[in-house]
């Protein structure tokens, strides 16, 4: 059964149709009553809306799902942007290690065995992500989506209510990979470009988190 979101999604886009980054984060904390997160997983140019959002709120829940496929230089750059940022992180992991699965029940599966890739998924990112929505109880969850990474999320709205009432906020949705790289560069923040998304496999496929949790 869905639950009300705890403001007006159609009202927030309105209000904010040609809102900067900055104030759709003001408009979307304000409604939150203090019970805003932000998801991430360390992906290249991840750091802008960490920034953007702890610049607000310094001490906001920071939900990291570690699949345990990530790469060496991935988990310096997220160490060096959590310490730059000085994150409130809350770590959530699979309940079996990388190492342990690829013993048990082995490598990654392919695109090809597709039934075999969405267990994949839902033990290494959805569950994990699931038990810390569960976990933390926001009202509204910050994303650093941007419509030109996948079709899909060309087709979302900033603001948008996701079936368990928790109000799902994009505020980088119309930015292009190029203000993303200026915002980088104006403030000197950590990023790297290795990261590897086991569930997502090629770079203009959904991971399957998104559209999994708008159909739950």
């Amino acid at each position: 059964m869905a639950t009300e979101p705890i403001f007006d999604v159609d009202e927030a886009n309105r209000s904010t149709i040609d809102a900067s980054p900055e104030a759709v984060i003001a408009h979307a904390l304000a409604g939150s009553a203090g019970k805003a997160l932000i998801s991430t997983n360390f992906r290249p140019q991840e750091a802008v809306l960490l920034h953007m959002v702890s610049q607000q709120q310094p001490d906001i829940p920071v939900l990291w799902v570690d699949h345990g496929y990530n790469t060496p230089e991935t988990y310096r750059c997220a160490e060096a942007i959590i310490e730059r940022l000085g994150l409130n992180i809350h770590l959530f992991i699979p309940r079996r290690t990388a190492a342990h699965r690829e013993a048990v029940s082995g490598g990654i599966p392919s695109l090809d065995d597709q039934a075999a890739h969405d267990a994949f998924t839902e033990e290494v990112k959805l569950e994990p992500f699931r038990r810390g929505l569960a976990s933390l109880q926001p009202s509204v969850w910050f994303t650093a989506l941007r419509r030109e990474q996948t079709a899909f999320r060309a087709g979302m709205s900033t603001f948008e209510a996701m079936p368990d009432g928790v109000v799902k906020v994009s505020p980088l949705l119309d930015w292009d990979s190029a203000a993303m790289e200026t915002y980088l560069a104006k403030h000197q923040l950590p990023d790297e470009r290795t990261y590897f998304d086991p569930t997502k496999v090629e770079g203009a496929r959904e991971c399957g988190l998104h559209p999994k949790l708008h159909s739950s």
